[in-house]
């Protein structure tokens, strides 16, 4: 069984407002204090209205459920002593008038020269799951494999329906911000890994990246570790939809892994074909269709059922299975985060959908 740890990025939020707090560095120090939290478990980003909570390297789904719930309790206390609150949305349903500060290190005030309109937008919040390959080979193979389930992957994960106040549209706008950076969207097809490095090495010549954290592919082999990351997710309001991604994105990673040892070919789909798919899964999330990896237009609850039969038995190897297949039926019946927000907003405005965000429970 391959080993998973899970990123979260939270906003930080006035609990009366409703408007993104720039108290990152002080909620990070507060929450390094207790005895819950380890130093290399909560990071700064871009923003200093985000906090990032990352868990240690986990076997199971039940150890990554743990380390979310005590990582979003620690954060939480610690934003409540500085007067905001940790929200699980991956976009601020309002935001504040003037751009919030960029965090103090040279990585982020390159970025903010570069880009600074984009800069000042980047409040949005993924979920990135991190699954162990046994090599980097193996791993471009898997990106080849994964690619064409990562537009049913965003829709399932949408929660950022809301910008400056108003529904964008958007089940996942989250996805279309961090689509304007120059190298994001869906991951190309690589030949092999040193196909993909040399292609790497080109952009980082040609200036357009500055390092290979600015690979913002919705997959990407990982920098620092011997790992496959999906990132395409946005950050759930519940944390045990959070674990149930994780056992999908993991249950897609095996089936590859498998896949590549047995020597079956790779689905193609055209570059332009996924990208488009990627937008209209963004657009509607799981209230309309999903193009599935033929190119064909499917519901988007067939193609739940298509995505679950197809790593059935990785669900199975894992013990996974009765987990996933419940919460993932939950979710059908309940809405994805966006559907909630929208719902939350249809009955009590910006205040409603604030109080779901920041939830009395994590679990709720």
């Amino acid at each position: 069984m391959t080993t998973i740890g899970v990123e979260e990025e939270y906003l930080l939020i006035d609990p009366v407002t409703g408007l993104p707090v720039p108290l990152a560095d002080k909620v990070r120090t507060a929450a390094g204090l207790g005895r819950l939290v380890a130093e290399e478990e909560v990071h700064c980003e871009l923003l200093q209205a985000q906090v990032e909570a990352a868990t240690p390297v986990c076997g199971t789904l039940e150890e990554v459920g743990g380390h979310l719930l005590r990582l979003r309790h620690a954060l939480g206390v610690a934003a409540e002593a500085h007067g905001c609150r940790i929200a699980a949305s991956a976009t601020p349903p309002l935001r504040h008038g003037h751009p919030v500060a960029v965090t103090d290190q040279a990585r982020y005030r390159a970025m903010l020269t570069q880009a600074p309109q984009l800069v000042a937008e980047q409040l949005v919040n993924g979920m990135h799951v991190h699954v162990g390959v046994p090599s980097r080979e193996t791993g471009v193979q898997v990106l080849n494999r994964i690619r064409v389930w990562l537009p049913t992957l965003t829709a399932l994960s949408a929660n950022s329906p809301l910008w400056d106040g108003h529904d964008t549209g958007f089940a996942s706008w989250r996805t279309v911000i961090f689509s304007r950076w120059p190298v994001s969207g869906m991951p190309p097809r690589f030949a092999d890994i040193a196909d993909h490095d040399r292609r790497v090495q080109r952009l980082l010549d040609c200036g357009l990246i500055s390092d290979t954290g600015q690979l913002y592919w919705q997959a990407r082999l990982s920098a620092r570790y011997p790992t496959v990351e999906v990132r395409c997710l946005d950050v759930q309001v519940r944390a045990d939809d959070a674990v149930m991604l994780t056992g999908l994105v993991r249950a897609l990673v095996e089936t590859a892994i498998a896949e590549v040892g047995a020597g079956t070919p790779a689905l193609d789909c055209d570059q332009e074909l996924l990208q488009a798919s990627m937008w209209h899964a963004a657009r509607h999330g799981l209230s309309s269709t999903l193009v599935d990896p033929a190119g064909r237009q499917r519901r988007a609850g067939e193609m739940l059922y298509e995505l679950l039969r197809h790593v059935a038995p990785a669900l199975e190897a894992s013990g996974d299975s009765r987990q996933v297949t419940a919460l993932v039926h939950r979710l059908l019946q309940a809405g994805t985060g966006a559907d909630r927000q929208r719902a939350a907003l249809a009955r009590g405005g910006l205040p409603a959908v604030n109080d779901l965000i920041i939830g009395s429970s994590p679990m709720s």
